[in-house]
Formats: structure tokens, sequence, C-alpha cells
């Protein structure tokens, strides 16, 4: 078992997964850098221990229960412990106008970016609750704010969908719920919106970098005991629900 702070970050093969591995593991954390694609994820991971940082790469696809059980059975063996969940690997497919989304494209939206938090959740709790403080930081959006998008002058107003916005609702709805639940246990959980970011998810639009991004991503991530639970916050504190 490993003594020093074990983080775990999904879709952490590229951006804002990539470099909240990066930051995280700066804080002298080992970090399970996970992906879809084993090969992408091991060249990312190995690109990162070139800078000299404890990062591990491991296979995960968050929309498959064996793959998850089976990422949570190596962190366990490998590692014997678990602090830190990020949930951030999300997917946009298709997104339009509500009236013209197929619902196949909504479906495979939410297996990703809702389901997969769930899933991925559930199974590695039982290691979190044994931290002696667990954190779990949902990477979210401010498309997911029922406030913002429900006002037509809103910046964002104009990507109201019932994909992969919506799904970032349902997220902020799901951080909720876990926060209750754990809500007398040191675990805390929290929603994350790190702007609009240039990624591959907008190809490369978006006026932020992925390093501000993940600024709020390591504050929630590294929350002392007094720190909020139940929370959507972006780097500047609370967002809107």
């Amino acid at each position: 078992m490993t003594e020093k702070l074990v983080a775990l970050i999904t879709g952490a093969n590229k951006g804002l997964g990539r470099e909240a591995a990066r930051q995280l593991a700066r804080r002298g954390m080992t970090v399970v850098a996970t992906a879809r694609d084993r090969a992408r994820g091991e060249a990312s991971a190995a690109a990162l221990r070139d800078e000299k940082l404890d990062v591990r790469a491991l296979a995960l696809d968050v929309t498959d229960g064996a793959s998850i059980a089976a990422a949570a059975r190596w962190v366990e063996g490998a590692l014997g412990r678990l602090d830190l969940l990020v949930n951030n690997a999300g997917i946009v497919v298709s997104d339009g106008k509500p009236s013209e989304m197929d619902l196949a494209d909504v479906r495979k939206t939410y297996e990703t970016n809702l389901f997969g938090v769930v899933a991925v959740t559930q199974a590695f709790l039982p290691l979190l609750r044994r931290a002696p403080a667990g954190r779990i930081v949902n990477v979210s959006s401010g498309l997911g704010s029922l406030a913002r998008m429900s006002n037509p002058t809103a910046q964002f107003a104009r990507f109201s969908s019932v994909g992969y916005a919506a799904s970032k609702t349902a997220l902020n709805a799901v951080t909720v719920a876990f926060a209750n639940e754990l809500r007398e246990t040191p675990i805390k959980v929290n929603a994350a919106d790190p702007g609009w970011c240039a990624t591959d998810l907008n190809n490369h639009t978006g006026p932020r970098s992925v390093e501000e991004g993940v600024r709020v991503v390591v504050q929630l991530a590294t929350l002392g005991a007094d720190g909020p639970t139940g929370g959507f916050f972006d780097e500047n504190g609370p967002e809107p629900w």
C-alpha cells in the first residue's frame, strides 16, 4: 500500500483530464490516469512520467461495467487506497436542437456523462470510504446551470440541448445526491465548472486554457476538512444551479 495520496481521473489521456493529472501529481499524489484507449492512455502517462511525475496508466471505459470493476480491483490490489476520484470523462454526440436530436445520441451522451459517473463512483466508493479524507470531483459545465440556461440573454443559452447540457444538469443533481448520502462521512462531493476551455470536445474553440480550467478541479480535490460538499463551483466560488 502506497503512503502517498492516490487520485484516479477518468478520461485523463488528453485535455482537462490530462492537465488535472499533471497538476495533482505535481502536488505529490500518485495519479491513476484512465482512458478507454489503452495505448493512448499509456502514451499520455509516459509523457507525464518524463516530467518526473508519479502517473500510472489504466484502461477504463466508464460505460462498461466489467471494465470499471477490473479497474477498481487493480487500484485496490496495486495501490491499496484511493483518496480522490475525479469524474472527468465526457462526450458530445451530435448535439443540436431538442426537437431534432436523435434519441440514440442522447442515450449515448448520458451513458458516459451521467450513468458512467454513477457507476464509477459506486465502484470506487468502498476505497474512498477507507480514506481519511476522501474527495469526489465531478467535472460539470456552466451549460449545466438551469439558472443560466433559462435566461435567454445568457452567454450560452443558444447551446441549450437535451444532450450534453442536460446531461451536465443531471450530473449536478447526482453530485448533490451523493453528497447528501455521504454528508456524515469525511468524503466531500462537489461539481466543478472549468469554463469554456479549448479542448477536443469543442474543436479547441474555447477561450480558456486547460491550465485555467483545472484550477477549480484542484481546489475541490484538495479541500480541507472545513470545505463545502454538495456544491457547484468555478474557480471563483459557487455557481448558480
